[in-house]
């Protein structure tokens, strides 16, 4: 297959681009600069210049293609980020892919985000997404609607982290705190738990849904189900030697900042039993844990960064 793939520089879709060449298909993919471009190239790809809110270009390069893996997003938690700005983006990308590949049969997966159950529930592969103000992604919920226009769509739900060497997000983002403040944090008893991948098992659920999905399929990327948030931060004060302490939801906010307190306090048990069952998806990378545990996190360069 010759596909196309946006964020294919990112930490996610940089390992679908090798996923999938690795399996011998071509892949083109979205880069936005010329030092994107040349990575691209230098992963063995072939580059497109455009970015996700040029939708004719997007337009033109899903039509060109035997199916589309979509895992660029605008990841931005800073004061003056904007969600809903962010959000559209992704919409109108979706709805341009959706444009291009209508009445084709070809495959379009998405990178969607796990959505959180309700009390007492698990985020299964039944759970859909709800509309969320806070967080308001639109990547599943504008996704599945294109299986009826002849899509063969389905969407790659992510867990709160996807994990190993590179990470820039969440994980990444609570040891720069525990750094900067000399403390390890988790808010009231830290039982709450978070679902986690691995980037290489993810990028092989990509690759498999490109390849075997059938329209309207909700993917879960889960490989641990639920590690306890205290245990994350249990582990990162281990291997900053700084202290570990409980916070209360009200110290939380000034602790780790607005946003990440939020998602300090995310609480989303999760599974993939039928996605493994029904793709023969198998996480094979180390866990969270054992992933914190080798220590790649922790590393500082020599000017500071992580």
């Amino acid at each position: 297959m010759r596909v196309f793939v946006t964020g294919a520089t990112g930490f996610i879709g940089s390992a679908v681009v090798s996923e999938l060449l690795g399996a011998g298909h071509q892949v083109v993919g979205l880069a936005r600069s010329d030092k994107a471009a040349a990575a691209v190239t230098a992963a063995g790809a072939e580059a497109f210049r455009g970015s996700l809110d040029d939708t004719d270009g997007l337009k033109l390069a899903a039509g060109a293609a035997d199916g589309v893996i979509h895992t660029g997003y605008i990841h931005d938690f800073s004061p003056t980020a904007n969600p809903a700005a962010a959000a559209a983006v992704d919409g109108n990308a979706i709805a341009a892919f959706g444009e291009a590949l209508a009445g084709s049969g070809k495959p379009l997966v998405v990178a969607a985000a796990l959505p959180p159950p309700g009390p007492g529930q698990v985020a299964t592969e039944d759970l859909r997404a709800p509309e969320n103000s806070h967080y308001p992604r639109v990547s599943e919920r504008a996704a599945i609607p294109l299986a009826s226009r002849d899509v063969r769509v389905s969407a790659v739900r992510l867990p709160p982290s996807v994990h190993g060497a590179g990470d820039p997000h969440f994980v990444t983002a609570f040891i720069a705190v525990a750094r900067a403040k000399g403390l390890s944090a988790y808010i009231g008893d830290g039982a709450n738990v978070w679902p986690a991948v691995h980037r290489l098992d993810a990028a092989r659920l990509f690759r498999l849904a490109v390849e075997q999905a059938p329209a309207g399929t909700l993917l879960n990327a889960v490989g641990d189900e639920g590690v306890p948030f205290r245990e994350i931060a249990e582990t990162i004060g281990r291997h900053l030697d700084v202290p570990v302490k409980s916070l209360t939801a009200e110290e939380a906010g000034g602790h780790f900042g607005g946003a990440f307190a939020a998602f300090a306090a995310f609480n989303v048990p999760a599974s993939s039993a039928r996605t493994q069952q029904r793709f023969g998806w198998r996480p094979v990378q180390p866990g969270l844990i054992a992933d914190l545990d080798q220590g790649h996190y922790f590393l500082v360069r020599d000017d500071g960064g992580h």
